[in-house]
């Protein structure tokens, strides 16, 4: 009887360990993530209960069944549609790998299906291919694959995360065009590219291709996209007055100066508009000695506020282009100051107003203290001009007074002199007359000498002769 039931027990056994072995399913999870394991069975076996259970699947190892649906980190679900009974492991941990045994609730001995579970680190790859590529430019991503895998579904998603990255994937081959996105699955070439249009510095980072497999983990590719800032020379902010002119300096590389140079406004280079062509405030001039041109704008707007590009290459070609950031203050309570672009390899120097718009907290109690001490030295002033002019006046007066007696004195004494010399000259002429005279009488003797004497002289001379 003993070798009877043991005979059996071991007939159980082997069946058994050979229909497990025969229908082995291997999952592949990864850790921290969610898997499923789904087990098939018979027809005729829909209303039985079905469970998944671990190591001999005794009372404690039975983890969840159909009955209960819901157990902790498990979940079961059975489409009895199809004969298959799927669960669910959730929030998975190393200790979570190994042997599990779908099961179904027969009378005698239940049927099982033979599951080993494996788990793998979520992260992907150790190899990671590198694009570059710049802002407003279109990129594609290129994603190889097995040729085993031609007809199978592809897919792209952000991040390095293998667990989700279906449920997060950005385009499929389903779905070929989705906004940016467009994919082409090149079956001859085994690869397929994923385009991204206007690409932004946002687009920058990791990226996943994947194709997706039924049996085992889907199988990755890593992708590291960078999006480098398109612009230019030098990004630079520049800050002008409403009413004044202002000018913009455009330096261009050596190789660009037969280009035709050009200065356009708008936010985005794709859509701005050449204002050279449409505003005649504006004037260029290129100075190819510097390898740069200015644009002046004679009387700034508060409109004329906002990005410009200035450039030397209709192509748009990386770092041929300067942006420029204008803003535009008012005239009122401005004050000079100078203001610089900077350029690489150049610095220009322009005068910048800056518009002093802050409120003076002091301004009040300034006006109350100065505006007395003010009116004080302008009294204190009027007084002393008022002053210095009376004491003028009176100095002026005693002056002319002075004046006028020194002159009475002069005259005095110009008169009395003129009386004196009056009579003296009189006693001299007649002494000389009556001199000339006497030495006319001598000369008469002699030779008369006619060339010493004048004809009044001999007049007076007579005078005499006829009075004696």
């Amino acid at each position: 009887m003993w070798s009877f039931q043991n005979l059996l027990l071991t007939i159980c056994i082997v069946l058994r360990c050979v229909t497990s072995a025969v229908g082995v399913i291997h999952v592949t999870g990864y850790v921290g993530s969610i898997v499923k394991v789904s087990c098939s069975y018979d027809e005729g076996y829909e209303s039985y209960e079905k469970y998944l259970c671990k190591n001999n699947c005794g009372g404690s190892d039975v983890l969840i069944t159909t009955s209960e649906s819901w157990k902790n980190k498990y979940r079961i679900n059975d489409d009895k549609t199809a004969r298959i009974f799927t669960t669910t492991i959730s929030d998975l941990h190393s200790e979570d790998a190994g042997k599990y045994w779908c099961g179904v609730t027969i009378t005698g001995k239940d049927i099982y299906t033979e599951v080993e579970l494996k788990l793998v680190p979520d992260r992907c790859c150790d190899t990671v291919t590198t694009v570059q590529s710049y802002e407003g430019y279109s990129e594609s991503i290129s994603c190889p694959y097995d040729s085993q895998y031609q007809n199978n579904f592809k897919y792209i998603c952000r991040g390095n995360l293998p667990s989700t990255c279906l449920q997060q994937a950005l385009i499929t081959s389903n779905n070929r065009e989705n906004r940016r996105f467009r994919l082409d699955d090149e079956k001859m070439l085994r690869k397929f590219t994923v385009a991204i249009s206007n690409l932004t510095q946002s687009d920058s980072g990791s990226y996943l291709c994947g194709v997706q497999r039924n049996s085992d983990l889907d199988v990755f590719s890593a992708v590291e996209l960078k999006v480098k800032e398109w612009c230019c020379v030098k990004s630079t902010k520049v800050t002008g007055t409403a009413g004044h002119p202002l000018t913009l300096q455009c330096p261009y590389p050596s190789q660009n100066q037969n280009n035709r140079k050009f200065l356009c406004k708008g936010d985005h280079r794709n859509s701005c508009r050449d204002m050279a062509m449409i505003e005649s405030r504006l004037t260029l001039r290129d100075d190819i000695y510097s390898n740069s041109f200015s644009v002046t704008i004679t009387k700034i707007q508060a409109d004329d506020a906002g990005t410009y590009w200035c450039g030397s290459d209709s192509q748009w070609r990386v770092g041929n282009h300067v942006k420029i950031q204008l803003s535009v203050v008012s005239p009122q309570h401005t004050s000079t100051v100078p203001s610089t672009m900077e350029i690489p390899g150049k610095t220009t120097t322009h005068n910048k107003t800056t518009t002093q718009n802050r409120p003076n907290k002091d301004a009040g109690q300034y006006v109350v203290y100065a505006v007395p001490a003010v009116l004080l030295l302008l009294i204190c002033a009027l007084v002393v001009t008022v002053y210095q002019c009376k004491h003028q006046k009176v100095k002026d007066g005693k002056a002319v007074m002075n004046r006028n007696a020194e002159n009475e004195e002069g005259l005095e004494e110009v008169t009395a002199g003129a009386e004196n010399n009056i009579y003296g000259n009189e006693e001299v002429v007649r002494y000389k007359q009556q001199s000339a005279c006497n030495n006319y009488d001598d000369a008469g003797e002699d030779e008369p000498d006619y060339e010493n004497f004048t004809t009044s002289e001999e007049v007076y001379c007579n005078e005499n002769f006829h009075r004696r």
